[in-house]
């Protein structure tokens, strides 16, 4: 009988203590975001293209939460740092996708830090974008294990290790692994999602957080031939010029571009069925919280479903693109929501799904979209959404736009435009954007202006973009460090120009370094390196014959906020290093 009774208690003891060894704890489900690079939103089967084969993503659209209505930022690092904060980027200190605009300020929170918080394992595999150097590194950011590339994308000037490739970037490159430069074989989509697997294998208790983050198909446009073989005769333009929707005219380029882009998309397709088969092999597909989404539209024309744009315009064909979720004890037959969303609303809709706290003291501008998911509220009908790009800063109503329920204002003209110089919408009624009604609702116009205005100037005092993020030099976190080119400030558009001015916007350790210049083509010598450093000036002539690196050693640098201008001097010429490797080889402390 007493032996009966301790069993009974061990049983009820079992039954209200929860497993949390079996990576089923489902008040911290898994988390996996995917992020395509430059895929537009009809870039996809299931959004009516007859030409992409994506039979993987389409069934897992159809079984998931469809927002039809969802916006991004027109490229790609403003997206990102919003889906990893819930800000608009501008509030990060992100304002372009290079010349130095693309770090995010460290004292940002994203997801990841969010959900360590609760004590997930983090990890990226793929694209980051958001800062190459310390402190803003995914491993600096809540991550505890990254494999990326580094800059835009592979092969971008600013991915040193890449680069010179060419044509065979996307092939067998040299990625970060928790930092370190390391060799890999394969295809660069291929590698991410197997990493990825890996990653989650080894954290299949749970709970974990894979942000799945593909390059492709951003350009370069690189493929492995079997890909490429299946849409080599394919007219991209055939069968949709009729029907009733607006079509761009494609060029001969166009079309092989969207050859390769699905080419691309189909080696996508064909790694997400690798992946959820392996969530089902592992058991925990029904404990795990996923989303599909791209960063924003195509860059080259192509059908997007008679949209009006493509990426890097305010238009709907540059911000609008697909977002399927689907989550632990989702009905299979999935739903669809009209309502609008973005990709700030990702963070805090997570921390409702995940239950943990949003980050303290910063401005949310997403919502929680679950109460919508559940049929427990609508989203407010006139929310808005603020959308810009202008290479460096925003440029006040150039290519600059605010959503507001059906209706849009877009801005193509200059700072002090009257209100009949702007566009204005009706996308219940015109959703390819075909027909200005500015002239006909004026005072809509002129309020929907006065809220533009007032957003934009909260989002340009913002003090991460007053104050931007500067790469920290020497910290025994990063050392040697390497300043590459997306990083590098200057002339406005610097990319991989020899004759250029630019500077790497930097806080310095102080201490002795060695500093290695590499340049893009081998130098005539008998011309002057020069490193200036605020108040500080080294310089060396240079006597090595036909050399593209050339290096200072034993350096003496302060410890100061500055910016690190170095430049080759010979004849005429002005030439810009394309990276600068800076290696403090002794603390002056250590001296003394």
């Amino acid at each position: 009988m007493e032996i009966i009774r301790f069993l009974t208690i061990i049983l009820c003891f079992s039954i209200l203590i929860p497993n949390k060894t079996s990576g089923r704890d489902k008040k911290h489900p898994n988390v996996i975001i995917i992020i395509t690079d430059d895929q537009g939103y009809g870039d996809l089967g299931i959004t009516g293209n007859p030409h992409v084969n994506t039979p993987v993503i389409d069934q897992f659209a159809k079984e998931s939460v469809r927002f039809n209505n969802f916006y991004v930022s027109p490229v790609c690092a403003p997206t990102r740092s919003s889906l990893m904060t819930g800000r608009y980027s501008l509030r990060t200190g992100i304002r372009d996708t290079y010349n130095g605009g693309s770090i995010m300020a460290s004292n940002e929170v994203t997801i990841a830090e969010m959900l360590q918080s609760a004590n997930y394992k983090t990890g990226i595999f793929g694209k980051w974008h958001l800062g190459d150097n310390y402190p803003c590194r995914p491993s600096d950011q809540g991550f505890d294990e990254s494999l990326i590339h580094l800059s835009g994308g592979i092969g971008q000037v600013g991915d040193v290790t890449n680069y010179f490739k060419g044509s065979t970037s996307y092939f067998d490159p040299v990625l970060w692994h928790n930092n370190q430069q390391e060799a890999f074989k394969g295809y660069c989509s291929d590698i991410f999602t197997y990493e990825a697997m890996r990653f989650i294998e080894q954290n299949k208790e749970g709970p974990f957080f894979c942000y799945l983050s593909y390059n492709a198909p951003h350009t370069p446009l690189q493929v492995p031939d079997e890909y490429y073989q299946k849409y080599k005769d394919v007219d991209p333009s055939s069968g949709l010029e009729n029907d009733g929707r607006p079509f761009p005219d494609m060029t001969e380029k166009d079309k092989e571009a969207a050859r390769k882009v699905y080419a691309m998309v189909d080696n996508i397709d064909d790694n997400l069925g690798k992946l959820f088969d392996k969530l089902d092999d592992l058991k925990i597909a029904d404990n795990t919280l996923i989303i599909f989404m791209t960063d924003n539209g195509p860059q080259q024309y192509r059908y997007i479903a008679g949209m009006r744009g493509k990426k890097s315009k305010v238009y709907q064909g540059g911000v609008r693109v697909p977002f399927y979720l689907k989550y632990p004890s989702m009905p299979k037959k999935g739903k669809d929501i009209d309502a609008m969303a973005a990709h700030i609303d990702i963070l805090p809709t997570l921390a409702e799904v995940c239950n943990v706290e949003l980050p303290k003291n910063k401005t949310i501008d997403g919502v929680n979209l679950m109460p919508v998911i559940n049929n427990e509220k609508q989203v407010e009908k006139e929310r808005s959404m603020f959308f810009y790009w202008s290479r460096c800063y925003p440029e006040l109503y150039h290519n600059m736009a605010l959503l507001r329920g059906d209706y849009k204002l877009v801005g193509h003209t200059a700072y002090n435009a009257c209100i009949n110089d702007f566009e204005l919408f009706d996308l219940a009624n015109d959703p390819y954007e075909q027909n200005n009604i500015v002239l006909k609702k004026k005072d809509l116009a002129q309020q929907m202006k006065a809220e533009l205005d007032e957003l934009y100037h909260e989002l340009i005092k913002s003090e991460n973009l007053i104050n931007q993020p500067r790469i920290i030099v020497g910290n025994n976190h990063e050392n040697p460090i390497i300043l590459n080119r997306n990083d590098a400030g200057g002339e406005r558009g610097i990319w991989a120009q020899e004759e250029v001015y630019g500077k790497w916007r930097v806080s310095i350790e102080e201490g002795y370094y060695n500093i290695k210049f590499k340049f893009i083509k081998p130098l005539k010598a008998n011309g002057k390196m020069y490193l200036e450093t605020n108040q500080m000036v080294n310089q060396m002539v240079n006597n090595q014959v036909d050399s593209d690196i050339i290096e200072m050693k034993n350096v003496y640098l302060p410890q100061m906020d500055c910016d690190v201008i170095p430049f080759y001097s010979i004849g005429s010429k002005r030439i810009f290093p394309f990276w600068v490797e800076m290696h403090r080889i002794v603390k002056v402390k250590d001296i003394n």
